[in-house]
């Protein structure tokens, strides 16, 4: 019997490939073929058009490093928006911090969040069922263009710029949500693979400039985001990112977190940017 692997063609020049030791799920939705397979490295992996989106193995890196710094940084978030994330594991991560009183999650596609439900409530570890979650399945450019605002974190977990999550990285989009934002507000962006996909990041940090008094990004290395370290972007009127680190660990601490990946000290050394990525920041 051969071995069955998903070769995962994001890249012109790169692909990775992730063998599949059991299908769990193939199936084509309104907007995107889905698919979770199980992998011995990674545990039970979830792809969009045969591109990772997450696994069990390691998406903690990505889920702490998109709400833990903002939150943290803030200090005092109270209301939260998340455009994506449909596998539930960015709310997840937002509830954890007791002092979030509510998240508000906009979601394209219902059923991503029904499988994930299913195949991947690892992920989710019943936010769906928290009271403070907000669940709206619609457009998340109609929803940032429409809503009234308010909030002190928007966290943008959108697919690539390709599909359905082309719009998400677009002028108007992200002036849409500095305005959705409370004063000081902070805005985070998930940004690719700066190696692989440096127009990506260069485009949204052109964007940033011109709306935001502090923009710039962080990085993490999420190891099936393949080609380096990702970046996210960042953008806020306040001066959050200069929060000392003795406070954001006095934070830390009050917050009884349980991280794999962030501490105080990551999230201060992911704003320490090597030459190539801060060459790509107008």
């Amino acid at each position: 019997m051969s071995e069955e692997w998903i070769t995962e063609r994001l890249h012109d020049h790169y692909a990775q490939a992730l063998r599949v030791d059991e299908m769990l799920y193939d199936s084509k939705t309104g907007h995107q073929r889905l698919k979770v397979f199980q992998n011995g490295t990674f545990g039970r992996i979830l792809t969009l058009d045969d591109v990772v989106q997450t696994t069990e193995g390691d998406n903690f890196i990505y889920h702490e490093m998109l709400t833990h710094v903002p939150i943290l940084a803030h200090g005092a978030a109270k209301r939260v928006l998340i455009v994506g994330g449909g596998d539930g594991g960015m709310a997840r991560a937002a509830l954890d911090h007791t002092s979030v009183e509510h998240v508000t999650m906009v979601e394209i596609d219902a059923g991503v969040v029904e499988f994930s439900k299913e195949y991947l409530p690892m992920l989710s570890r019943g936010a769906f069922d928290d009271p403070r979650l907000e669940l709206v399945i619609a457009d998340g450019a109609d929803f940032m263009r429409d809503t009234d605002g308010g909030f002190d974190v928007i966290i943008i977990d959108s697919t690539d710029p390709i599909g359905p999550g082309e719009v998400l990285f677009s002028d108007h989009f992200y002036g849409h949500a500095k305005r959705a934002l409370a004063p000081n507000g902070i805005l985070v962006t998930q940004n690719g693979v700066p190696f692989m996909q440096g127009d990506e990041l260069t485009n949204t940090m052109r964007a940033f400039k011109t709306l935001f008094a502090d923009a710039t990004c962080y990085l993490a290395t999420v190891p099936t985001y393949a080609g380096g370290p990702m970046a996210f972007g960042w953008g806020t009127d306040g001066d959050a990112r200069e929060v000392p680190l003795d406070v954001l660990r006095g934070r830390f601490d009050a917050a009884e977190l349980d991280t794999g990946y962030y501490t105080p000290e990551v999230h201060k050394g992911a704003f320490a940017l090597p030459p190539y990525v801060s060459k790509l920041i107008p």
